[in-house]
């Protein structure tokens, strides 16, 4: 029963986490400062936060810490150019296609097979992405759909590169991430406008909230629950995000958008639901035989 409760908590953990990164989208549209003064003020937070909740062991550092906070802080700055200049279905879904780059070079970087599975699930993706570039043909739409999937192309590096590193440095890439993406934008807040008292709350809950204490409840939420179970979970980040942004801010994603990205998201969650049990059923297998 313990062990339950335990697994309950790590769901409600896992959802109240993707909930929170599913908002980044409405807030990055309903505030006016820019792409960088955003970034900088998101960042600056979610950095405050990490060192509350982990104190020094957050500076621990090696060199694939460095890659991987590099590799996050071009995430975190693309997706925010893009949100504001495309729609923010478009680039939460095209940012959503990095697992689809982990399939293709992965068995490249661990010299292994390309499995059947994941060769269709890329093949279905590719489909599903060209969608988002049919229909709007306006430069700045273009403009921010490639920036989205150069996002989703930094993620699937970053996600390699994760797992190349030790655990007990993961943590430590996200919060230096942010710092470097602090440094980098800080030179845009000197140039500041719009200074609103709701501006500054808004940008303060996109560091608090939806960077900062998401990961470290998605965290939390990870050590209870399967891996399985984590990943469709999160699914639910990109299908609201678009939602919210309709409800909140009136933007209205296009069809081809919605067909590509419930393509991808479906694609990807079959795929991972399917290679899931597979593996399970080789686990119960092998324990009895």
């Amino acid at each position: 029963m313990k062990h339950l409760h335990e697994h309950q908590k790590g769901i409600l953990a896992v959802l109240a986490a993707a909930l929170l990164w599913s908002t980044g989208g409405l807030f990055i549209k309903l505030v006016t400062f820019d792409a960088l003064q955003i970034s900088f003020f998101r960042s600056f937070f979610a950095a405050i936060v990490f060192i509350a909740l982990f104190k020094k062991d957050i500076f621990y550092a090696n060199g694939f810490t460095i890659i991987n906070a590099l590799l996050y802080s071009a995430i975190l700055i693309l997706f925010v150019i893009a949100t504001k200049t495309t729609t923010a279905a478009n680039a939460i879904f095209l940012q959503y296609t990095a697992p689809i780059y982990v399939l293709i070079f992965e068995p490249i970087i661990n010299k292994t097979r390309y499995e059947k599975i994941n060769i269709i699930t890329i093949i279905v993706c590719f489909a599903g992405m060209l969608l988002f570039f049919m229909g709007r043909f306006s430069p700045g739409y273009v403009t921010g759909n490639i920036l989205a999937l150069l996002s989703g192309v930094a993620f699937a590096a970053f996600l390699l590169g994760m797992r190349k590193n030790k655990k007990e440095y993961q943590f430590s890439s996200i919060f230096y991430g942010n710092i470097i993406v602090s440094l980098i934008c800080l030179p845009s807040v000197f140039h500041l406008s719009n200074i609103t008292a709701t501006n500054i709350l808004m940008v303060t809950f996109l560091g608090i909230f939806q960077i900062g204490i998401a990961y470290a409840i998605f965290s939390y939420g990870l050590k209870r629950v399967l891996a399985i179970e984590a990943s469709l979970i999160s699914m639910i980040e990109p299908t609201l995000n678009p939602v919210w942004v309709f409800l909140g801010y009136g933007e209205v994603p296009s069809v081809m958008a919605i067909a590509g990205g419930i393509i991808i998201i479906a694609a990807i969650s079959v795929r991972t639901f399917l290679v899931e049990a597979d593996r399970m059923k080789n686990y119960k297998d092998s324990m009895i035989s």
